[in-house]
């Protein structure tokens, strides 16, 4: 369950919550981010096509930025932190999977619909951000941190501009090109570190 908040869930007295429905409603939601944009994706149309009832979608999530966030997270949920005591293999396997997230069919056009609505449904952003950007981030700062834990990286070392520069440099490739090259993480974790 990833609906209402990462951690939590509606503990109600009716039988536990079936997680292929869980599964169908989300990755539903996925295609109708996907296809129509925010604004355009419903949640009967979610339904409809999941093959459950609004009722279903409504026990699960508070709303329509709820359950597209929701959406999202489930998504980034098989990107398991990487920790694995050698910094530049960490970054560049953070990077990667990042980008294999924004590359994956509408993973930018779904990203921008996101952002179209921040001045309509600021909820929406707001939700995204505590979600999964910020989770996104605190595995990269989670293996700058080992580092520094190892002695490989100054105390001072500034972990936030080094995960912008990371993280950006797929938006800006993609801006630029229509394209990020498959070796791009680790052209852009050798030069962070080359600097």
């Amino acid at each position: 369950m990833v609906g209402r908040d990462a951690n939590t869930e509606r503990r109600g007295r009716g039988r536990p919550r079936d997680p292929e429905i869980d599964r169908a409603v989300l990755d539903t939601t996925l295609d109708h981010l996907a296809r129509y944009g925010y604004a355009g994706m419903t949640l009967t149309g979610i339904a409809e096509d999941a093959g459950v009832t609004k009722p279903a979608l409504y026990r699960r999530f508070d709303g329509k930025a709820d359950l597209a966030t929701a959406a999202l997270m489930h998504l980034q949920a098989g990107e398991p932190p990487a920790r694995s005591g050698d910094l530049e293999a960490d970054l560049v396997a953070l990077l990667r999977g990042f980008q294999r997230s924004l590359t994956r069919p509408q993973g930018f056009a779904t990203l921008g619909t996101l952002l179209s609505e921040e001045e309509r449904t600021p909820e929406l952003m707001a939700l995204f951000r505590r979600r999964i950007s910020r989770r996104r981030r605190a595995m990269f700062r989670d293996a700058f941190e080992g580092a520094i834990e190892l002695g490989e990286l100054d105390s001072e070392y500034d972990i936030d501009a080094a995960v912008n520069m990371l993280i950006g440099s797929l938006y800006a490739r993609h801006i630029a090109e229509g394209r990020i090259p498959r070796n791009w993480a680790r052209r852009v974790v050798a030069v962070l570190f080359a600097g």
